[in-house]
């Protein structure tokens, strides 16, 4: 492992294709090159001599001679060149910084894809119990009380080892366990609206239930779910990166913020904090600022 603003020559061997740039920001990019980390690089004569630094040698270094004649510049060019580490590399030698943008797109998608369930269930569990009321409004009520006994930590736990252990498990158990405050919110809100003049009007002209809840009251209630949503989003991010440092979350070799957190905790100890300092404190970061987006849109909404 090396420590930040560590940098190297690297030597590739082959030419990588050009890739869609839709796909790389959404899925990244492979590495199809094969690369030898290189101390330094010396030109004599009609050859280039490379050091290479390879930790299976006895002595860490290793010469390899190409003949390239008047073409030196060229296979400078297009086979050797300098990298940064700017956050330095674990201990397998594995860009920090690399990683984080990889655990950071994760950890978005997790917070992204849990408040939609939510949303979709929440808002529709509530909406129905909240506009009919009586019986309906009694079943949903006793349904989302059960739930709302149970720890969500424990109950995403259970849902995660009854679907299996995976990336899009995990998006779908925390989705299921956050939908009771929007449907609670949803609920009240709708009960609320179905007492006003303009409800009574929609009745008196025959349209359709239907038509009452997502025409005419649905869109007078978002704000309060915007606020909830945003409150949730932080949550899910949080519960991820909890789930991932104890080994149930996002299964390597994908990295997740918690997970690198997991794998070099040990580091504080040894010298090497930076491991563990740079993910914790993006998770910080991203978790402050949802909150505050929620306080914000609180306060105008």
């Amino acid at each position: 492992m090396k420590s930040p603003g560590y940098s190297c020559y690297f030597y590739s061997e082959e030419e990588e294709p050009a890739a869609n740039i839709l796909k790389t920001l959404v899925f990244g990019k492979r590495e199809y090159r094969s690369e030898l980390a290189i101390s330094s690089y010396k030109i004599q004569n009609d050859s280039i001599h490379l050091l290479v630094i390879d930790p299976l040698l006895a002595n860490n270094k290793e010469i390899l001679s190409f003949l390239v004649q008047d073409k030196a510049k060229t296979f400078i060019t297009e086979h050797i060149a300098r990298k940064v580490f700017w956050l330095g590399t674990d201990q397998f030698g594995r860009d920090v910084l690399s990683r984080l943008i990889i655990g950071l797109r994760i950890s978005l998608s997790v917070g992204f894809i849990s408040v939609l369930i939510s949303l979709l269930i929440g808002v529709s569990l509530g909406a129905i119990a909240g506009y009919y009321g009586r019986w309906v409004d009694q079943l949903v009520m006793w349904f989302i009380n059960v739930i709302w006994s149970l720890p969500s930590l424990l109950l995403i736990i259970a849902i995660s080892f009854a679907l299996g252990k995976g990336f899009w498990q995990m998006f779908i158990a925390i989705g299921l366990s956050m939908w009771v405050e929007v449907a609670r919110v949803v609920r009240g809100q709708v009960m609320s609206i179905k007492q006003n003049e303009y409800i009574e009007a929609a009745h008196a002209l025959a349209y359709s239930n239907t038509r009452i809840i997502t025409k005419h009251i649905l869109p007078n209630i978002w704000g309060p779910v915007i606020v909830i949503s945003a409150a949730n989003f932080s949550t899910a991010i949080l519960v991820e990166a909890g789930l991932s440092f104890l080994g149930l979350g996002v299964t390597p070799p994908i990295p997740s913020l918690g997970g690198m957190i997991r794998e070099s905790y040990i580091g504080i100890f040894f010298g090497y904090p930076w491991l563990s300092f740079f993910p914790g404190m993006l998770i910080v970061s991203i978790v402050f600022s949802f909150m505050m987006i929620g306080r914000i849109l609180k306060r105008y909404i």
